[in-house]
C-alpha cells in the first residue's frame, strides 16, 4: 500500500493557523454509499518539523484531541520530537440521518454540515460537547439565531461551580478574545441556551472533547465558516452513534468510537449492535465478513473505518438485443444429422368394406388425395438440443488485508 507523508510547518497560534487540507468532502457517486474520504492514500500522514504536542498537531490540521490521541496511541500527545511520524484522518462514515443541515454526533465530536448551495457536498468539522453532568441534548432541532461578537451571561448555576473552583465569573462576559462564546454563536431552538460557538483563547485545545457545560464548540475558523454559510432555520440533528457502518465501492466499513464518559457497553452488547447495523445496510442479512477485523475495530475503538467485506459488484441484466458495441460471437456451426430416407409405405387394403357410393363421394371433394395428405404430413427432422450450461460468479467475498497498528492507550486531557 503506498503512503503519502504530508509534511507540517511550524505551527504561530498568535498569528492565526492557516488550514491547507479542505474540510469538504465529496459525496460519493454510487448511490447508498456513505463513505467518505479526504486523502487519496489510505493512511495519510504527516513528519513534525521541530518539536510539538500532538495537540499542535490536531489545531494544523482541525482535528479534535480524542480523535488525534486515538490514532496515535503509541505516541506522547504532549511531546513528539522532531521527525516523528503523525498519523491523520482520512476516511468517514457518514452518521445515519437525513443528508441536510447539519448532524451532530456527539459520540465522535465531529459536525457534518450539507451545504444547501453546494449540492453532492459535505463539510465536516471538529467540536466539543457537554460533559458527563451537562449532556448535550439529543434529537432534531434548528438554527434559532445567528450571533456575530456575542456576550455571555453565565446562568447562576455557572456561576456557584466556578465560584466554588476560585473562579468567579462576572454576571456579563463582553466580547473578546477570552469570552468562551467565541466570535460567532448559533443559538439552537432548545430550551435552555444551547448554542453552537467558537472558543476562547484558553480552551481552544478542549475541541473535540467532552469538556462543555451542553453547548458545541468549535474552532474559530470552522465556526466562522460555519456561520456564514447556514442560514437561521437550518435544520440540525443531533446523535449520539458511537458505531457506523457504510458501504463504498461495494466495500464495507465499519468504524467504532470510545463511549462517553458515563454510558459505557460491554463488548456483548457493542457486537450486538454492530451485527444489527451491518444486517441494515445489506438488505437485512449477515454477510461472510471478516469477523476477525470486526473484532479489533470494536476493540481499538480508534474510529478509524475498517474494510470488513466486499461484495461482487451487481450483475446487469443483458438485454434482449446486442448493443452496437457489442462484438456478437460467431454460432456454433451445428452437428450434421444424419436422416433416414422415408420409405413409402403401401396402404393396407382395409378389413372393412367401404361402399362405392361413399368411396366416389369423398373423391369429388376438394380435398387433398391420400397420397398428398401424407406428404404434408411428414415434417424436416428435428435438430438435436443443446444442452447450455450457465456458470455462476463465485459467492465468496474478497476478504481485504489490513495493517495491524499497535499501542497502548493515552490518557485523557482534563478541559477547564
Amino acid at each position: 500500500m503506498t503512503i503519502r507523508t504530508f509534511l507540517t510547518y511550524s505551527l504561530l497560534l498568535a498569528g492565526g493557523v492557516s488550514n491547507a487540507y479542505a474540510t469538504t468532502y465529496t459525496l460519493p457517486p454510487t448511490q447508498g454509499d456513505t463513505v467518505i474520504t479526504q486523502f487519496h492514500d489510505d493512511v495519510p500522514l504527516t513528519r513534525a518539523e521541530q518539536d510539538q504536542t500532538l495537540l499542535d498537531v490536531a489545531r494544523q490540521f482541525l482535528l479534535g484531541q480524542t480523535e488525534i490521541v486515538r490514532l496515535n496511541t503509541d505516541l506522547d500527545r504532549w511531546h513528539i520530537k522532531k521527525g516523528e511520524i503523525v498519523r491523520l484522518s482520512n476516511k468517514r462514515i457518514l452518521p445515519d440521518s437525513p443528508h441536510n443541515g447539519i448532524t451532530l454526533n456527539i459520540s465522535e465530536y465531529r459536525m457534518y454540515y450539507y451545504p444547501a448551495d453546494q449540492p453532492g457536498t459535505v463539510m465536516s468539522f471538529a467540536h466539543g460537547i457537554g460533559r458527563q453532568d451537562w449532556k448535550t441534548p439529543l434529537g432534531k432541532t434548528s438554527v434559532a439565531r445567528k450571533v456575530k461578537d456575542p456576550s455571555w451571561h453565565p446562568p447562576e448555576s455557572i456561576r456557584r461551580e466556578h465560584a466554588a473552583n476560585g473562579d468567579p465569573l462576572p454576571a456579563i462576559v463582553p466580547p473578546g478574545p477570552h469570552n468562551p462564546l467565541g466570535a460567532y454563536a448559533l443559538h439552537l431552538n432548545l430550551p435552555g441556551e444551547y448554542r453552537i460557538h467558537g472558543t476562547d483563547i484558553d480552551k481552544i485545545y478542549g475541541i473535540g472533547m467532552q469538556i462543555t457545560h451542553g453547548c458545541v464548540r468549535m474552532y474559530p475558523e470552522d465556526i466562522e465558516q460555519l456561520y456564514q454559510s447556514v442560514s437561521v432555520g437550518t435544520p440540525v440533528y443531533i446523535v449520539k452513534q458511537p458505531i457506523k457502518v457504510g458501504w463504498l465501492d461495494n466495500v464495507l466499513y465499519i468504524e467504532a468510537h470510545p463511549d462517553l464518559e458515563g454510558e459505557e457497553m460491554t463488548k456483548d452488547e457493542r457486537y450486538g449492535a454492530a451485527l444489527n447495523l451491518i444486517q441494515k445496510v445489506n438488505n437485512q442479512e449477515l454477510p461472510e465478513f471478516d469477523q476477525t477485523l470486526l473484532n479489533e475495530a470494536l476493540t481499538k475503538l480508534d474510529g478509524d473505518p475498517v474494510a470488513i467485506y466486499e461484495r461482487l459488484p451487481p450483475i446487469e441484466e443483458i438485454s434482449d438485443t446486442v448493443p452496437q458495441t457489442v462484438v456478437a460471437p460467431a454460432p456454433a456451426k451445428p452437428l450434421p444429422v444424419k436422416q433416414s430416407p422415408v420409405k413409402k409405405v403401401s396402404a393396407a387394403p382395409s378389413k372393412k368394406r367401404v361402399p362405392l357410393a361413399q368411396v366416389k363421394a369423398k373423391t369429388t371433394t376438394n380435398k387433398p388425395t391420400p397420397a398428398k395428405l401424407v406428404k404434408s404430413k411428414l415434417s424436416p427432422a428435428k435438430k438435436i438440443p443443446t444442452k447450455q450450461v450457465k456458470t455462476k460468479p463465485s459467492p465468496e467475498p474478497i476478504k481485504q488485508a489490513q495493517n495491524k497498528r499497535q499501542g497502548s492507550p493515552g490518557g485523557y486531557y482534563r478541559g477547564n
